[in-house]
C-alpha cells in the first residue's frame, strides 16, 4: 500500500498520481518518495528523489527498537517494545512532513506477522503517528529485498542466492539474472532471525566452552529450518555459486573484515569478502563474551548480544550455498520499495 502525504492528515489509499499524465518527466523528478521498513529489530526510513541513475537520498533514519523482544516467549508485542517503536515512528512522521514527501510506503515484517496483537499495534501507530503500516508477507519481503540489492550481485552465469537476515526471520531467494530485473526461481523464509534465535538459544554464558556449545546449537536449529530449501538446491548448478547478503550481520562482519574504526557505508556496500573470512570472524565472535564483543568497533552495545545469532545463520547459509566470496549489501527492502514506487510513476526503476 502506498500512502500519499501532504499538509492534510495522512490517509489510507491506493496509488494515485498528483501530476497530469502529460506532465514533463522533470516534474516527476521533483517529487519526493519515502520507504519505511519496521522490522523485528530495526526501524528504518529512506527519503529520496528520482535521478538519472536511480535516485538520490535526501534523508534517512535508523534506530534499533527491538519490536520483537520477548515475542518468542509470549507470542505478543510487549508494551515497552511497542512504545520504543512508536517513538521511532514519530520521528519518521516528522521527517515525512518536513521533507514534504509526495508518496510513501511503510511496511512491517516478521514481528507484526507473528504477533497476536500485530494488527492492534498497526492501528495504534496510525492513530498516534499517521503512518499506515502494511504488514507484508514473507514472499513480498523477499521480493523487495531482491529488488533493492540485486544490482550488487557480481557478474556470472547461472543461478545466484540472495539472502536477508532479519530480526525475526531470514529470507533466502534463488534468482536467475535476466535483464534489469532478476527472475526468482525459488524463495524460502525461515523463522529464525537475530532476535528470535538469540531469545530461543541464549548465548550469554560466562564460560567460553558453554558459549561455543550454544553457538553449535544455534547453527543446528538454523540448519534444520533450512533443510527443505537445501534439498531443493541439490539439483541446482553451483558452478558460479554467487552469494549476496543484505543485513546488519553481513555489514557488521564486513566492517570487522576491513578493520574499520567506525562504520562506513561507502566502504562496505558492494564489498566482496572471502567466505572463509566471514566464517573465521563468526567463529571468533561466538567464543567471546557479550562485554568483549561490545568493545569491538562497529558492534558496540546495541549489537553485541545479537550478532552471534546472525553469525550462526550466515554460516548455515554458506553451508548450503558454498560460495567462495560473499557480496555485501547495505541496502534492501527500503531501496526495493523506492524503486518500485518510482518505476510506477516514472516508468523505470
Amino acid at each position: 500500500m502506498a500512502q500519499q502525504t501532504g499538509m492534510a492528515a495522512p490517509r489510507r489509499g491506493s496509488f494515485s498520481r498528483n501530476a497530469a499524465p502529460d506532465a514533463p518527466q522533470r516534474r516527476l523528478h521533483r517529487r519526493t518518495y519515502a520507504a519505511l521498513d519496521l522490522g523485528t529489530n530495526n526501524c528504518r526510513l529512506l527519503v529520496a528523489r528520482p535521478a538519472e541513475e536511480g535516485f538520490v537520498v535526501v534523508d534517512a533514519f535508523s534506530r534499533i527498537v527491538r519490536l520483537g523482544e520477548g515475542l518468542a516467549a509470549t507470542g505478543r508485542l510487549s508494551d515497552r517494545a511497542m512504545d520504543r517503536a512508536v517513538a521511532a515512528l514519530s520521528i519518521c512522521a516528522e521527517k515525512l512532513q518536513r521533507r514534504q514527501v509526495t508518496l510513501v510506503r511503510s511496511v512491517a515484517t516478521e514481528a507484526c506477522r507473528r504477533a497476536s496483537n500485530g494488527r492492534e499495534f498497526v492501528e495504534r501507530v496510525y492513530r498516534e503517528t499517521g503512518i499506515a503500516l502494511d504488514i507484508i508477507s514473507a514472499e513480498q519481503e523477499a521480493r523487495l529485498a531482491v529488488l533493492g540489492c540485486h544490482v550488487l550481485l557480481e557478474p556470472g552465469e547461472g543461478p545466484a542466492l540472495i539472502f536477508d537476515i532479519g530480526g525475526g526471520s531470514t529470507e533466502l531467494v534463488l534468482i536467475e539474472p535476466v535483464g534489469d530485473t532478476p527472475r526468482i526461481i525459488e524463495w524460502f523464509s525461515a523463522p529464525w532471525g537475530v532476535v528470535s534465535l538469540t531469545e530461543t538459544e541464549p548465548h550469554d554464558w560466562a564460560d567460553r566452552e558453554a558459549r561455543l556449545a550454544a553457538y553449535g546449537r544455534m547453527r543446528a536449529r538454523v540448519a534444520e529450518a533450512f533443510a527443505p530449501f537445501a534439498e531443493g538446491l541439490a539439483g541446482v548448478n553451483h558452478a558460479s555459486s554467487r552469494l549476496l547478503g543484505t543485513s546488519g550481520t553481513v555489514t557488521t562482519l564486513a566492517s570487522l573484515h576491513l578493520g574499520l574504526a567506525s562504520y562506513d557505508r561507502r566502504a562496505v556496500d558492494g564489498l566482496m569478502v572471502p567466505a572463509q573470512s566471514m566464517r573465521d570472524i563468526s567463529t571468533r565472535l561466538s567464543s567471546m563474551s557479550v562485554a568483549e564483543r561490545a568493545g569491538l568497533p562497529c558492534i558496540g552495545t546495541e549489537r553485541a548480544d545479537l550478532v552471534v545469532a546472525g553469525c550462526a545463520i550466515l554460516e548455515a547459509i554458506i553451508d548450503i550455498w558454498p560460495a567462495e566470496r560473499l557480496g555485501v549489501a547495505d541496502r534492501g527492502i527500503r531501496e526495493g520499495i523506492l524503486r518500485s514506487l518510482m518505476a510506477r510513476e516514472t516508468g523505470r526503476a
